[in-house]
């Protein structure tokens, strides 16, 4: 499932032939996804000025010039490409119509946007701008881990109360949006926290240093376009590279990369997830 750097590689990769342009048709090619598509979506699309693109947690959200904004998200299989731009930063021929082509967009600049998505987890929707912070998907997240109201204050008065694991306090959307498996992994490796510590018992100086350590791994992540490991791609067709750069994220048996230590990463199964991490260097 794409994470916050994946879908903020996505939103980047959209914005020079979405963002101030009309999407002069929209094809919708079925009836839904993970749920059903909203009523006359294709219509309320055609029209429209894309007046901002932006991310909120793991969905991209399309601001429309008629006051409405499209929800995007990708799920565990879809991808959003991009041809025809002619600003040149994509390639110039419109791909031939692939069967798990289920939303087409053509912009006034002669950009084409298509979602593919083979598995059918991802989701559109519609809704007035205005009210998006109410949406049900929207409602109940937490503050964004690269934005001000996450700071080191917040995230120790957040965890204190919880009794749960760190791992699992950190992949709770209502504490902080975004975050998911594979990025939770690799900031408790870099703040070395065991993944099986109690968020609780956690020291506010300890919860307080991994604002930074979480920032860091995120936009490390967005520079490197993302992590593929099976579906994503970027909106110009291209893999991300983060994965070759994980230090315990699927390492189940390698050393452990911290000089001098000669342990290897471990797995372990915490609701439902894996879990990497080094038993040395993470307590």
């Amino acid at each position: 499932m794409p994470e916050l750097p994946e879908v903020e590689t996505v939103r980047r990769g959209l914005v020079p032939a979405m963002e101030g342009a009309v999407i002069a048709s929209a094809q919708v090619n079925r009836p839904d996804l993970r749920w059903p598509f909203p009523e006359n979506m294709a219509a309320r699309l055609t029209g429209q000025r894309v007046t901002t693109l932006r991310r909120r947690s793991k969905y991209i959200l399309a601001d429309l010039s008629g006051g409405e904004s499209l929800l995007i998200h990708l799920g565990m299989s879809g991808r959003m490409t991009v041809s025809g731009d002619p600003l040149g930063q994509f390639h110039h021929n419109h791909p031939t119509p692939q069967k798990h082509d289920h939303v087409v967009f053509d912009m006034d600049n002669g950009a084409r946007i298509t979602f593919n998505d083979p598995r059918r987890f991802g989701a559109m929707d519609l809704m007035d701008t205005a009210a998006a912070d109410t949406h049900p998907l929207l409602a109940k997240l937490g503050p964004e881990p690269l934005g001000n109201a996450f700071d080191e204050s917040y995230l120790a008065d957040a965890l204190k109360p919880r009794n749960t694991p760190i791992k699992s306090a950190l992949l709770d959307q209502r504490i902080v949006a975004g975050l998911g498996n594979i990025y939770v992994c690799e900031a408790l490796y870099r703040a070395g926290l065991s993944p099986k510590r109690r968020a609780r018992n956690i020291s506010r100086a300890r919860a307080a240093a991994l604002v930074p350590i979480i920032r860091d791994v995120l936009r490390d992540a967005i520079n490197a376009g993302g992590s593929s490991l099976r579906d994503f791609r970027q909106a110009d067709g291209e893999l991300g590279y983060f994965q070759h750069s994980f230090d315990v994220y699927d390492r189940e048996g390698q050393p452990c990369r911290t000089p001098g230590c000669t342990n290897t990463i471990h797995r372990i199964v915490q609701s439902g997830r894996s879990s990497f991490y080094c038993p040395s260097c993470q307590r």
